[in-house]
């Protein structure tokens, strides 16, 4: 490559992305002299939704600075809880989050999710055109210059991945409220007004209902409500 050498250094939570050699400190690298620090930091490994602040031997710069020759670099990981432009707060998860985007919805957060593979193009527009939080584990989906904001969900494990995001997001949760299968919101429905979408042991066992405005599916406190409300007391005990 031949052009200006830098020294750069990243911050521990981001040791994830770069290579081993990387993971001990400051470390050179070579550029082209024209790409930027936002380009070089992603040519190394970190995709730039998981950066904070950027230094330039000690000071403040925007991704779009052009290193220069020895100039030292610092590569912060970005601040949690972390604030998103534009409102409300937003999701959308990639198909392989599944698992994860239900338990959002059951806490009421707002999350648009594709149970099929829609592409990543699709994903990236989507999340520019509602102005949605893209979240995923696709390192080269993150990268996308068109999304609107964007997170690397950095656990395989729902549970993990449920606490990364409230703690990163900080989201106001309003538990029970949106539709785990649509995201629609819910409200209060008596037993007659679902009764025809009911099976008969279902309708003879329960009296408490709601119903989601949009897709109309019923809910009630069945067989699998104590394992839910786990979820969501854990959630408002440590986030709420």
């Amino acid at each position: 490559m031949n052009g200006p050498r830098i020294d750069i250094a990243f911050a521990s939570e981001l040791h994830l992305f770069v290579a081993a050699d990387r993971r001990a400190g400051r470390t050179e690298a070579e550029t082209d002299g024209v790409s930027t620090l936002g380009h070089v930091v992603e040519s190394l490994g970190v995709p730039l939704t998981e950066v904070g602040v950027l230094s330039v031997d000690g000071r403040p710069v925007g991704v779009g600075h052009v290193p220069r020759q020895g100039e030292r670099i610092d590569v912060a990981a970005v601040t949690r809880p972390q604030q998103v432009a534009g409102a409300p707060l937003r999701f959308l998860l990639d198909v392989h989050l599944g698992t994860l985007a239900r338990r959002m919805r059951l806490l009421g957060i707002d999350v648009a999710y594709f149970s099929e593979d829609i592409g990543d193009p699709a994903l990236a527009t989507y999340s520019a055109r509602d102005r949605r939080v893209l979240l995923s584990r696709d390192r080269g989906l993150l990268r996308r210059r068109e999304l609107h904001a964007g997170a690397y969900v950095y656990s395989d494990k729902p549970d993990e991945q449920l606490r990364d995001v409230l703690g990163r997001f900080a989201p106001v949760l309003a538990p029970w409220t949106r539709c785990t299968a649509c995201n629609g919101e819910l409200k209060e429905a008596t037993k007659e007004s679902v009764a025809g979408l009911l099976e008969g042991g279902t309708e003879r066992s329960y009296d408490v209902f709601a119903q989601c405005t949009a897709c109309e599916r019923p809910y009630w406190r069945g067989a699998h409500h104590a394992r839910l409300a786990q979820v969501v007391d854990a959630a408002l005990a440590e986030f709420g």
